[in-house]
């Protein structure tokens, strides 16, 4: 009986460490989707580019633009500006100073 109860709770302790595996596997799987999903969206801001590079004389944004920026998500976007914003400092540069 001792024997039975210790390969009922082996076999209990296999089906859940299975299965955190599995949902560690979803996990980075969602994110990894997410990621490349973000990355696309990204891309489609292209057409902003005549609107905000230095010099740029078209001052207001095309609907184009609009739309492009209306399909991203915040956390996306937020993400994405986080990540530039430490650039500089990965790269051994002084940080970045806007003062506007």
């Amino acid at each position: 009986m001792a024997v039975l109860k210790s390969l009922v709770h082996l076999s209990s302790k296999a089906a859940a460490a299975a299965l955190l595996l599995l949902l560690a596997v979803a996990a980075v799987q969602t994110q990894t989707a997410k990621a490349q999903s973000c990355a696309n969206v990204l891309t489609n801001l292209n057409v902003c580019a005549p609107f905000v590079v230095p010099g740029a004389t078209e001052t207001n944004p095309s609907s184009e633009c609009c739309g492009a920026l209306q399909s991203v998500q915040h956390d996306c976007l937020c993400s994405t500006l986080t990540i530039a914003s430490r650039l500089p400092s990965q790269c051994n540069l002084p940080p970045l100073n806007c003062g506007n």
